[in-house]
């Protein structure tokens, strides 16, 4: 893109001003760190200044091109935010389906454009709320739905046929999804009509997260009985999410939650093509998940390098001819591993800089943490103000006006190519260990991400890296804000109901459905419609998925030294 004779014309000029200018301020303001001290978040070493030079391999053509065209690096959309903006997804959910559903109202009354559902421990593990595994876990980190039942409470008076819903569940996945259809089939909107996503997403659960419940291999059929079932029931339906949200938030470098994140992503697509089916049946419906860490330009240096990785990857190595398989659209939310107990109104702030990241990124959903998250879950004024800042960046900042304003920035260019090359250095490692399960049960993704956060951590303890109210400009005053109340009844009324559920439906019907499943399972079957049935006759979730665990058995992790 540069002129070979200009470039060398620059390295003079660059080395005459480091000589004469550069060495002259120096001499009386030096920086405030040591050069090797100026790293990303990620713990990059960033240099004083870029150039042309560092993006002189740069092809405007196979490298950037145009916003909504391959490589997609600028955007998958050519208006992008001028048209429509992001959908304002606030992730939510605690105690039971009535009060999680009275706080989804609030939300769309305040302009959130879309739901994303949070699920508590319980329902994340497969378990009951009334079952001994999850005493003690009913509504902490979401709501619990045990049954159908939940689930239609859950959904009372929402319009599912216009509002998009997200669901961050991953082992039970199938089933969650299948109470979710159900619940809109019982008010008359049919499974074509639904819009949402769910996350869905197991190969991050056995890499970072660690609420798996099944092996692998059935994992991954599950998954895959969803992407083709999806295809062809609920077409307008993201069946995963592909997530690296959850790998960075255990620990791992911008680099790392990329190349993870794009190695399960293409997993998924070699298990659907396994399938039978087509690439450009089912690649369109696959989304991804990113989070959005402290650091602004490597940010947004990540998202840039995650859509043209994908779409070089799926059109040149799965050979997809539909251009919406080439395209990778991702949800994003703010770091809650970044937020702190100390001085929380700070956590407005540094929620503000990364939602703006996302922003500009590209990003096609956001979540934005609320301030009080390293303290309880958020309450009504916290969720307001983390929802306004999005209105904020949206209606007042002007960033929507263009699109992809960093792009061609020498910095956040040359920040793009490193994360591309750092992303096919970690699939060519993963590769030579045999492919994505193979590593996972060698412990490579954990271990990388392992040292990647001790690393980390030793640059806060030694002062390299500052974190403000923890390690800088700390106080000794407390700081108090409202925390979240739940129901105290709320338990009661949740057991109460699934009791109730247990004897007013037609048992005899669910023992049918239980068995057919349990069948399915067995063989080789899509397992969804088995689900579909369980689910409509009001088979719990405990009891669905001890059907599964009978089958497929329960993973257990082995430790990695």
């Amino acid at each position: 893109m540069y002129d070979r004779k200009k470039l060398d014309e620059l390295k003079s000029s660059l080395e005459k001003w480091e000589a004469t200018s550069l060495k002259k301020a120096l001499s009386q303001l030096p920086e405030r760190k040591a050069e090797n001290e100026f790293i990303t978040t990620s713990s990059e070493p960033i240099n004083r200044v870029y150039t042309p030079q560092d993006v002189a391999e740069l092809d405007h053509e196979a490298d950037l091109g145009l916003p909504g065209e391959y490589p997609y690096t600028r955007g998958v959309h050519p208006t992008l935010h001028r048209s429509k903006l992001w959908t304002m997804r606030m992730f939510a959910g605690f105690g039971t389906a009535e009060e999680t559903n009275k706080r989804f109202k609030y939300l769309l009354e305040q302009g959130q454009t879309g739901l994303s559902i949070a699920f508590d421990l319980a329902t994340l593990m497969g378990y009951d709320t009334d079952q001994p595994e999850a005493l003690g876990e009913f509504g902490k980190c979401g709501v619990a739905i045990s049954s159908l039942k939940d689930m239609e409470i859950l959904l009372e008076g929402i319009p599912l046929d216009k509002v998009s819903s997200s669901m961050t569940i991953n082992s039970p996945a199938a089933i969650i999804w299948a109470m979710y259809i159900a619940a809109a089939e019982n008010k008359g909107v049919r499974p074509d009509q639904l819009r949402g996503t769910t996350q869905n997403d197991i190969l991050k659960e056995f890499i970072a997260q660690k609420e798996f419940i099944f092996p692998p291999e059935p994992s991954m059929r599950l998954v895959v009985d969803t992407m083709e079932f999806g295809a062809q029931k609920v077409p307008q339906w993201n069946t995963i999410s592909i997530s690296g949200y959850h790998i960075r938030e255990a620990g791992s470098t911008a680099a790392q939650e990329l190349a993870f994140t794009l190695a399960d992503g293409l997993e998924y697509v070699r298990w659907g093509i396994a399938r039978g089916m087509d690439v450009d049946e089912f690649a369109p419906r696959l989304s991804f998940f990113f989070n959005a860490h402290n650091d602004f330009f490597e940010e947004i240096a990540k998202y840039r390098a995650a859509r043209r990785i994908w779409a070089r990857e799926m059109r040149e190595t799965f050979k997809a001819k539909n251009p919406r398989s080439w395209l990778l659209r991702f949800h994003t939310q703010t770091a809650g591993v970044s937020l702190t107990a100390q001085q929380p109104e700070n956590n407005v702030v540094r929620v503000a800089i990364q939602a703006l990241a996302a922003v500009l990124g590209g990003t096609q959903s956001l979540h934005t943490n609320s301030l009080d998250e390293a303290l309880a879950l958020p309450s009504e004024h916290a969720v307001t103000i983390a929802l306004r800042t999005q209105q904020i960046i949206a209606e007042e900042s002007g960033v929507t006006n263009t699109i992809d304003p960093l792009g061609g920035s020498f910095f956040v260019e040359a920040q793009t190519d490193r994360m591309e090359k750092q992303a096919y250095d970690y699939f060519r490692r993963v590769e030579e260990l045999g492919g994505v399960i193979p590593a996972i049960e060698k412990g490579f993704f954990q271990s990388e991400i392992a040292d990647a956060a001790y690393r980390y951590q030793r640059e806060i303890d030694l002062g390299v890296r500052k974190i403000v109210g923890v390690n800088a400009y700390a106080e000794e005053k407390q700081f108090t804000i409202p925390i979240l109340k739940m129901d105290p009844n709320g338990y009661d009324r949740q057991v109460g109901r699934l009791n109730e559920v247990r004897k007013t439906r037609d048992n005899g019907r669910v023992g049918q459905t239980l068995d057919r499943l349990r069948i399915a399972c067995e063989g080789t079957e899509n397992t969804m419609p088995y689900i579909m049935e369980c689910v409509h006759a009001y088979a719990t979730l405990g009891e669905i998925v001890a059907v599964m665990k009978e089958t497929f058995g329960v993973y257990e992790e082995l430790s990695v030294i």
